[in-house]
């Protein structure tokens, strides 16, 4: 039998406790709550990536913490009402620093029978339901299997069920506005937003703001909009169904000063590269194929020409990396955006960037794989294809955001490393991350690393008979970088290709001497790279566990290893954002405990690399549903471990 651990304080929040103030004459309740889990459900037809988004706007506005996660269904558009089509966005917001969104809703607002069926099995019992009864027809039921009602079955009894009828109070509310009932309806996700926005104080100037924005060309779409988000709220504040709303303060304690805006990974990343462009005052180049879900990035950049940055939209995989490779020969800060199965594609073109040592960011989103795989679900499995997926010996670094704000310093770093060292750099990022978001301290531009780099301008060696020359792979003795010289610099004309490099000058070897010292040169290059040594979270200096992690698993390793030092266990911490190479101080780290866990979202593959170098009997724990882990889920397991 396994054990469940959660802090008091969680305890509270999963039973939805919180303080009641006592409301003046003819208001409604009003509950205090420290932190809440919303998850809005529909036809992905429905628009409920665009419900939780404008929620999750006005709750950064508000001050919250937060952190979100969008689950999109995988097919473009999966037949109306089915479980297939189901989209569902799930945001936690909190008075208090949060790392994840969430392991269980307090709210879920179903808005058919399918979004009901799919999701029910993740609401606690007590939690509230709002269920939009109009789309609960005879026929929509039978669709996804209820033989009978669940909201007259008595299978729900568990739950505080909310029966709203959407779509009609919806096209009530719009009848001003001569639109068919079907154009009417289609507002419904705005009348639901209107009411959650009552039922949890949040701001409603901005949503107003976007829609009109929006919808500036269509000036009736905006204005029927608006009023069924206002009749949503109305709705709230005037049917006697609703007893109770709820206040969740600003987290003002969580965060240091400074100015914070909400922020998805694909758009922190984004203006990761931007940043690092500027600071390395090099054009950015982004050469790309559109894969989900990494398209966002490629949407992005295209839109900040002022930036001097050029995004190229290529026929296939294989040339997008290739032109980006072509940007970084001609003095580009390059980079290529994929998921897992543009990778494979790319692996040729990547060993060739290995070989001519150009400067190239390889940002992989990944995804659920193998083959096309689960293109709209999150896994770390690439790891592995990022380490060793090219013939021959082509070492590349490989650097892994933590957290979808994190994503813009990845960014920076991974440029940092292959400008520096001459070298394509991997940027392991994941669908949680990409499509997830959370607050974001925007830095001051001096804050930002100066990432400059000196372009060849002359002769670098002096030959025998005292002729000076440009040898393009003579090596700086610090990084061991080749120079970088721009195409058409007088005297610099040099080749490249594919085929072995002569030390030095860079001619064509086919020399056995000559291959095993590059090859051995080109792996000492990446394994001399400077990174930071690995920091340990050990609040007490006793734990003998420590759990070791890399890229989206940090915050619900985090809020687990929480979780198990509020109930008084000793647990250590620690997450890496270098795996290629590891921090030099990773060994020394691992020896300091009895037991290492490593969960991740693929079957082990850190661990494999842990196990083969360190020869640490690390244990691994591992998931590979398509959904990250819930904080819960890890701190049973790790209590196991202790335990065991």
């Amino acid at each position: 039998m396994t054990s469940q651990v959660s802090s008091p304080a969680e305890q509270a929040d999963e039973a939805v406790v919180g303080e009641q103030r006592k409301p003046a004459t003819g208001e409604k309740d009003v509950r205090r709550l420290d932190r809440v889990i919303i998850r809005f459900a529909g036809d992905s037809g429905d628009g409920m990536q665009l419900t939780g988004d404008r929620f999750t706007s006005e709750t950064a506005s508000f001050g919250n913490d937060l952190s979100t996660l969008p689950n999109f269904p995988a097919e473009i558009r999966a037949p109306a009402g089915t479980l297939p089509g189901v989209s569902s966005f799930q945001l936690h917001f909190a008075d208090h620093d949060i790392l994840t969104p969430g392991d269980a809703p307090n709210v879920l607002v179903a808005m058919n029978p399918a979004a009901l069926k799919a999701n029910i099995g993740d609401v606690p019992r007590g939690a509230e339901i709002i269920v939009n009864t109009d789309e609960f027809t005879k026929r929509a039921m039978q669709k996804v299997g209820y033989e009978t009602s669940p909201l007259e079955d008595g299978s729900l009894d568990g739950f505080q069920v909310h029966p709203v009828p959407l779509t009609s109070l919806t096209v009530e509310a719009l009848k001003e506005f001569e639109l068919s009932r079907k154009d009417a309806g289609r507002s419904k996700n705005m009348f639901a937003l209107g009411l959650l926005s009552w039922m949890y104080h949040r701001p409603t100037e901005g949503t107003e703001r976007f829609l009109k924005t929006k919808f500036a060309k269509k000036p009736d779409i905006a204005a029927a909009n608006i009023a069924a988000f206002r009749a949503g709220w109305n709705f709230g504040e005037t049917t006697e169904d609703f007893a109770v709303s709820y206040e969740v303060a600003p987290a003002s304690k969580a965060f240091p000063t400074g100015t914070y805006r909400n922020i998805s990974g694909n758009l922190a990343l984004s203006y990761g590269l931007v940043a690092a462009s500027r600071q390395a005052d090099l054009p950015l180049y982004l050469g790309s194929y559109p894969i989900t879900p990494a398209s966002d990035i490629l949407h992005e950049l295209s839109k900040h020409k002022n930036f001097g940055v050029r995004t190229f939209q290529a026929e296939d995989e294989i040339a997008g990396i290739g032109a980006a490779l072509g940007a970084a020969f001609g003095g580009s800060l390059a980079v290529t955006t994929t998921s897992g199965p543009g990778v494979a594609l790319k692996s040729e073109t990547i060993g060739l960037a290995v070989s001519l040592e150009l400067p190239l960011l390889i940002v992989d989103i990944q995804r659920g794989g193998p083959s096309t795989g689960l293109p709209t679900k999150t896994e770390q499995a690439d790891l592995l294809q990022a380490m060793f997926g090219r013939n021959g010996e082509a070492p590349v670094p490989v650097v892994a955001p933590r957290t979808p704000a994190d994503c813009f310093d990845a960014a920076i770093e991974a440029a940092r490393i292959a400008v520096t060292y001459r070298t394509p750099v991997f940027l392991l990022s994941d669908g949680y991350l990409a499509n997830g978001s959370e607050p974001w301290r925007i830095p001051e531009v001096d804050e930002l690393p100066d990432l400059r780099v000196q372009f060849a301008s002359g002769t670098n060696h002096t030959l025998e008979d005292g002729t000076e020359v440009f040898w393009p792979f003579k090596r700086d003795p610090g990084t061991l970088a080749r120079p970088w010289a721009i195409p058409g610099t007088p005297g610099l004309e040099h080749r490249i290709g594919g085929i072995e490099k002569q030390d030095g000058t860079g001619n064509i070897s086919y020399d056995p001497a000559n291959h095993d010292f590059m090859v051995r040169t080109r792996q000492a290059k990446v394994d001399g790279i400077d990174v930071p040594d690995l920091e340990v979270d050990d609040a007490t200096g006793d734990a003998n566990l420590l759990v070791l992690g890399w890229g989206s698993t940090y915050g619900p390793i985090t809020a687990a290893v929480r979780r198990l030092r509020a109930a008084g266990q000793s647990v250590a911490q620690a997450h890496l954002r270098h795996l290629n190479p590891f921090p030099r101080n990773l060994g020394e780290v691992l020896k300091r405990y009895d037991k290492v866990v490593i969960p991740e979202m693929n079957l082990g593959q850190l661990a494999t690399l842990i196990r083969a170098k360190y020869l640490v009997d690390a244990v691994s724990y591992n998931q590979v549903n398509g959904m990250p882990f819930k904080a819960e889920q890890l701190a049973t397991a790790l209590k196991e471990a202790i335990d065991g």
